[in-house]
């Protein structure tokens, strides 16, 4: 029989150190991380967890009223009631402390990353091979950093998302900043623009619709490792249906499952009337 060398070669052992390293080396960084992460979390799930129910149920209607349609905002609205319905309330508000914060994050570290791969085809080049086993390598994997460097709960879970639903901000920034027409550029170096007005004047504003593409693909990758992140302590509708899981209570599981589909829908097309907003208005210009 063919069998396979008697050939040891364990790479990961490598990556072992490499990670212990780093968590000896950065240890002050990652507890700045830890800090800022759970501070954000916290702060957020205060504010919402502050706001009488009823304001907020006011607020997914108006937002869906003025982005979609008065019907859109009806519907969102009571989709939030069922939720409060179910008694999921509290942990859908933690479920949106942890989306916001990691989608928070992802803005501030992908849109400046994009922007500088438009810019550097070098820099392009390296980025992409790391994007793309970001978003290949099982979402699971990334779960065993997250725990080594922050321990269990909500700073791991953003971690891991982070990790998770970065790549699409990316990836659209780039190509929303490659793909502004080359007469509007050339109009506006003929009248002296410098490259930093070129970009916050004509490049990011054109650009914006498909940068807004790009949130709302990193919103919903961020809210689909909310179950996930369940497994390393994170709090909120994933820990719920990681407990029907445990109990095999279908009755909880379903409750918890169709709330995360309910703020899927949500999010999905309040973040496409904002794109498409963006897109009417870019066009009227």
């Amino acid at each position: 029989m063919g069998s396979f060398p008697d050939i040891e070669m364990h790479l990961g052992d490598y990556v072992d150190r490499f990670v212990t390293f780093l968590d000896n080396a950065l240890e002050g960084f990652f507890d700045f991380i830890y800090f800022v992460s759970s501070r954000s979390i916290n702060g957020i799930d205060d504010f919402l967890t502050w706001l009488p129910w009823w304001s907020f149920i006011l607020i997914i209607f108006l937002l869906g009223w003025y982005f979609k349609s008065i019907f859109s905002g009806v519907l969102y609205a009571f989709f939030i009631f069922l939720i409060g319905s179910f008694g999921l309330w509290e942990d859908m508000m933690t479920t949106i402390a942890i989306i916001l914060a990691a989608v928070m994050i992802c803005l501030v570290l992908g849109i400046p990353l994009g922007v500088w791969m438009a810019f550097s085809k070098g820099f392009s080049n390296v980025m992409r091979p790391l994007l793309d086993a970001m978003q290949t390598m099982p979402s699971f994997v990334y779960l065993i950093p997250a725990i080594f460097f922050f321990g269990l709960g909500n700073v791991s879970a953003i971690f891991a998302t982070l990790i998770y639903a970065l790549p699409p901000v990316i990836r659209l920034t780039e190509l929303a900043i490659r793909n502004v027409d080359k007469e509007v550029i050339e109009s506006a170096l003929s009248f002296g623009s410098s490259k930093t007005q070129m970009l916050r004047k004509v490049q990011l504003p054109q650009a914006m619709p498909t940068i807004m593409a790009g949130v709302n693909q990193t919103t919903m990758m961020a809210l689909a490792m909310v179950v996930i992140a369940s497994m390393v302590g994170a709090k909120g509708l994933g820990e719920q249906v990681l407990i029907s899981i445990n109990r095999i209570d279908i009755a909880l599981g379903f409750e918890a499952g169709i709330s995360i589909v309910f703020l899927a829908i949500i999010i999905d097309r309040i973040t496409n009337g904002i794109a498409g907003k963006l897109q009417k208005h870019k066009e009227v210009a």
